[in-house]
């Protein structure tokens, strides 16, 4: 029961359906490609939440979480923000991959190779 508090807090159920019904053109492109298992058979959820986070991509099976990083990433507050969230899900026992939006549109393979590359379970 521990980790139900850790994930899908109720409370965050209307910011994460917001979320998921207005994804970025970079969320929205890699999404087709992790959606219904296509990714070596991995299911991902989009806009799941972990503690008070809103990850973008969340992998149960991995313990995977997949953000994407636009401009407003681009600045200190944004950067330490960010740092601080990945420390926090990383003591969790999580591994968080970051890409920034360009890389999903320019280099799509290169990030789906890197994704598939942290699988533990091959």
């Amino acid at each position: 029961m521990k980790d139900r508090k850790l994930h899908s807090k109720k409370e965050l159920g209307p910011f994460r359906k917001m979320l998921r019904s207005n994804l970025t053109p970079a969320e929205a492109f890699l999404w087709k490609h992790l959606k219904a298992r296509s990714l070596a058979g991995r299911r991902f959820t989009k806009q799941h939440s972990i503690k008070n986070y809103i990850v973008d991509f969340y992998c149960a099976s991995e313990k995977l979480i997949i953000e994407l990083d636009g401009e407003a990433h681009n600045n200190p507050a944004a950067i330490e923000y960010d740092e601080q969230r990945t420390e926090l899900l990383t003591q969790l026992g999580y591994h968080v991959l970051r890409f920034e939006n360009k890389m999903v549109f320019d280099y799509l393979e290169s990030v789906l190779k890197e994704i598939k590359g942290n699988f533990k379970n091959k």
